[in-house]
């Protein structure tokens, strides 16, 4: 039950971050300084233009979403192979990925994009086959030790 309530709490983080626009970043706050200091990293390799930081965010939230959908689908469904749950982490991630871009048509200034529906879900993807084998490798050494 615990896994849930972790997944449901990244999800209302991610639900908070979508319900902000970029200039709610460009301010004084602690978000301001995260973003100013993203931006700071990215640009040199980027450009000074481009929004790496929006990818990055998206990717980032959506790579955490994936591992822990993970775990909480491990505790609740121990029965189905790792690549099985691996795949019903990603469906969930990207199924949630779908409202949240929804979510953000609502919210001035922001849009719904599908390339950030693809980047969450790549993200997902990628934090999801990370647990998998982070969960494998570990369960490897118990059996071996």
């Amino acid at each position: 039950m615990l896994s849930w309530v972790i997944v449901a709490l990244w999800a209302a983080v991610i639900f908070f971050m979508s319900a902000h626009t970029g200039s709610d970043f460009d301010g004084t706050g602690p978000l301001a300084a995260i973003k100013r200091w993203l931006v700071g990293l990215a640009a040199p390799v980027f450009g000074p233009d481009t929004d790496i930081v929006n990818v990055a965010a998206h990717f980032t939230e959506y790579l955490v979403f994936g591992g822990l959908l993970v775990l909480a689908a491990r505790r609740t469904w121990p029965a189905l192979g790792w690549g099985k749950l691996a795949l019903v982490a990603i469906a969930l991630a990207s199924l949630y990925a779908v409202t949240d871009e929804f979510h953000q048509s609502f919210v001035p200034g922001r849009v719904c994009d599908p390339a950030d529906w693809l980047t969450d879900t790549l993200g997902a993807a990628l934090g999801a086959s990370a647990a998998v084998l982070a969960f494998e490798k570990m369960l490897a050494k118990r059996q071996v030790g």
